[in-house]
């Protein structure tokens, strides 16, 4: 019998035991963030008792994100996460939410598009050591004071409302933020955090001048680390910069909706903040 319960705290170490099981890029404190800005929104599935998937959601007023769709390896084929899936789905149906996108790998798409989700545009996670260059001065450090409007900047330039997740990544990872500023104005930004696997270069939002800059600038400071860039395939530039630096293709994602169509500007997206939460 499959059972769906609320996540909480206390799963902190079945979220962390699956995604070390996929070989995913999680820590426990993405899981921790996850249930603390959404800690109405994050499940787990029950089969026969025992506690074996998980799946979290993110509001952003009308749209809202599905992740972390994970079953343990001995518990999959009886239908939890297809389970855990509609739950999710009703579940930000019922906060009258428009729209709900999540990233899907290739093995999860055709799942994904018999619940009604449409492919938008494609993604790579790019992966490799990053290299050490040559530093900017066109890049500088990013204060607490600048939050709002770096947050503002990345609605116009995506389309898309992500304060919520921003100002949270913004708060934990303050020192870690870098933007390019030419005559007063934001042209970009970047951040970055540390990850189980690797360090997760993004979110990077910025105008085709600034993106490259702040890449290889990111790429500088985790030089002889390992990285992860997640990067939309139709943002050509920013796969080139991730190719001259010596990247190359993990592993590719669908992003995917379902109901109202999303709209994006995916070419001002250098770095997705990851497969969570877009």
């Amino acid at each position: 019998m499959i059972k769906i319960r609320r996540m909480t705290i206390d799963d902190l170490g079945l979220g962390l035991s699956l995604t070390q099981q996929a070989g995913w890029n999680q820590t426990e404190a993405d899981w921790r963030r996850f249930i603390e800005l959404e800690p109405e929104g994050c499940f787990v599935g029950e089969l026969n008792g025992r506690s074996v998937g998980t799946t979290t959601t993110c509001v952003f007023r009308k749209t809202a994100w599905i992740a972390m769709v994970l079953v343990e390896v001995n518990a999959r084929g009886n239908g939890v996460g297809t389970t855990l899936l509609k739950h999710s789905i009703e579940h930000l149906k019922s906060r009258q939410v428009g729209t709900i996108r999540l990233d899907a790998t290739s093995l999860g798409r055709p799942i994904y598009e018999k619940l009604g989700f449409v492919p938008d545009y494609e993604l790579a996670r790019f992966e490799g050591v990053a290299p050490r260059g040559k530093k900017s001065s066109a890049v500088v450090e990013a204060g607490p004071g600048m939050f709002a409007d770096l947050i503002e900047f990345d609605r116009r330039m995506t389309g898309r409302e992500r304060v919520k997740m921003l100002g949270r990544l913004f708060e934990e990872f303050t020192e870690n933020i870098r933007i390019v500023r030419r005559a007063g104005e934001i042209e970009g930004f970047v951040t970055m955090r540390p990850g189980a696997n690797a360090v997760q270069i993004g979110p990077c939002t910025a105008t085709p001048d600034a993106g490259s800059v702040l890449l290889c600038d990111a790429f500088n400071r985790c030089a002889g680390e390992t990285v992860f860039v997640d990067i939309p395939l139709d943002n050509t530039e920013a796969v080139k910069v991730a190719e001259s630096n010596g990247l190359t293709i993990q592993r590719s994602f669908t992003r995917m909706s379902w109901g109202l169509k999303a709209i994006d500007n995916a070419e001002a997206s250098w770095a997705s903040s990851g497969a969570e939460k877009g």
